[in-house]
């Protein structure tokens, strides 16, 4: 991932890869009123095929509504002509010349058989039709009332801009099939056979019965919208449950609509930066000190304030880079404004480590001056960025503390982060213990510009007693391999996280799930 990629994407990169295939294909869009199907719908044709080649034919929203949702839709003039790719192989099974409708019939039964059998001992893609088949079509218009001019406007949009790959959305096909008194299956498999098979159309069909496995079977590929809960917080997810002949790296997404803009999440990755800079500050307020995230700042209304202890609680399904994308901007900002960082580091994190990943974004000179990590298993470091408080004389070791503590501040008194995993805090004393020595710590911040981070895993007897305690109490957790965010204290949605396209990693944004 370079500096200027987020893991916040549109269209998910399978289905990108599906519609991209060789031939027609078909999707189905399911989910319940409400999930995003119309949006996504919408969005997909913006990106993936040409406005001047592509139909959208609503049964259920009005085109004024759908204008002033999708501005675009006016502007690029999307009112009806759809694109389709022909092959001349059957071109010469098939002349053009006029022919009466039963002769016409029996020569596309004929053409269609001789297509299906070519595909089938084929890897090689047949030439383009020149013309667009009616056969299943005129099947239907045999039937009462006969005639459905919105499907054969559709044929007609598609025969029109041969021999170009045509894209069309029918949204929805209940609404279409209730109209003319006859069966989903029935209409999905006429458009699927006619334009998709033998037409070489993109057709994505957007259904409202979730339970029409019927239809399932007929397309190349499925997906699945819903919504749901998590801590009282909506979330938003797409779920490929079928896609024909395309590899599916991520069966799940988590997705938004904000703005109106179907938006789904990569997962999130830090490890492969090709340029590291130097951090960019996000300037301290007189009131409040800013995390390193402008979006986590006016989620907080400011920040963090001076005095305060702010708990960031991880869930057990997130991994050291997703949390470190939050923790990380905090300490970097701070560090890049001559302020100090005293901390205690969780559990499998280690000061080498921390060390190397600090300083890919701030001199290594400011973070051996800055920075002091506790170390309680060694007596001794070389290190000037490692306290060695592995001495079993308790004296000895206080005074290692506080005499690192009076270095981070030096002559003018600066703050310092107290950082805490609360995990090595918890192993090392005793929950007990850990618990009177923390809120000793707490109330010492309280009176101080001073500000403490805590890191709070899962299975700690201190949970309870942190939350009480804490000015601020955000949790991380990852929800289909997107790390995500929101507040406890103070209650807000989830937000998902990723990568700040505009100052480049480690920088992040907070992206509302709506």
């Amino acid at each position: 991932m370079t500096n200027h990629e987020s893991n916040r994407i549109s269209i998910p990169r399978e289905i990108r890869n599906f519609f991209g295939n060789i031939g027609g294909r078909s999707l189905l869009v399911k989910g319940s009123a409400g999930t995003g199907k119309t949006t996504f719908a919408l969005q997909l044709l913006e990106e993936l095929a040409d406005p001047e080649k592509s139909i959208y034919l609503s049964t259920r929203v009005s085109d004024e509504a759908l204008f002033q949702q999708f501005p675009w839709l006016r502007e690029k003039e999307m009112r009806g002509r759809i694109i389709d790719a022909s092959r001349i192989l059957l071109q010469k099974l098939y002349p053009e010349e006029d022919m009466d409708e039963e002769v016409e019939r029996e020569n596309m039964e004929r053409l269609s058989s001789a297509r299906e059998f070519l595909r089938s001992v084929s890897d090689e893609p047949l030439a383009p039709p020149t013309k667009v088949s009616k056969l299943h079509l005129n099947k239907l218009k045999d039937r009462p009332p006969g005639d459905f001019p919105e499907i054969e406007r559709l044929y007609q949009s598609v025969e029109n801009n041969l021999p170009e790959k045509s894209m069309l959305v029918i949204d929805s096909v209940e609404g279409i099939s209730n109209r003319y008194s006859i069966e989903s299956d029935e209409l999905v498999t006429c458009i699927q056979k006619d334009l998709v098979e033998m037409s070489n159309a993109d057709v994505l069909f957007v259904l409202e019965d979730t339970e029409a496995r019927t239809v399932e079977f007929l397309v190349d590929g499925v997906v699945r919208f819903s919504h749901g809960v998590r801590e009282g917080r909506r979330i938003r997810e797409l779920h490929l449950e079928k896609l024909r002949a395309t590899q599916i790296y991520q069966p799940s997404y988590l997705i938004t609509l904000k703005d109106g803009r179907f938006t789904s999440f990569d997962p999130f990755s830090l490890s492969a930066i090709e340029e590291p800079k130097t951090w960019e500050i996000i300037p301290d307020t007189p009131t409040h000190y800013s995390t390193g995230t402008e979006t986590l700042d006016k989620l907080l209304v400011g920040g963090y304030s001076p005095g305060s202890y702010n708990v960031i609680e991880v869930d057990e399904n997130v991994s050291g880079d997703e949390y470190y994308s939050v923790i990380r901007p905090i300490l970097l900002n701070f560090l890049s404004q001559d302020k100090g960082v005293f901390a205690v580091l969780s559990g499998g994190d280690h000061a080498e480590s921390f060390r190397a990943d600090m300083t890919r974004f701030i001199p290594a000179a400011k973070f051996d001056n800055s920075v002091r990590i506790a170390d309680y298993f060694i007596p001794r470091s070389n290190q000037p960025y490692v306290m060695a408080l592995g001495t079993r004389n308790k004296d000895e070791a206080l005074r290692v503390w506080k005499s690192n503590q009076e270095a981070l501040r030096g002559p003018e008194n600066r703050p310092i982060i107290d950082y805490t995993g609360f995990d090595t805090l918890e192993y090392l004393q005793g929950g007990g213990v850990a618990i009177k020595q923390l809120l000793d710590a707490v109330a010492k911040i309280k009176i101080s510009k001073d500000i403490g981070i805590g890191v709070l895993k899962p299975g700690l007897k201190l949970t309870q007693e942190i939350m009480n305690m804490a000015d601020t109490y955000l949790k991380i957790s990852s929800i289909d391999r997107c790390p995500c965010l929101y507040g406890i204290k103070p209650k807000t949605m989830i937000f998902g996280i990723v990568n700040d396209v505009e100052l480049g990693p480690p920088h992040i944004r907070l992206v509302p799930i709506v």
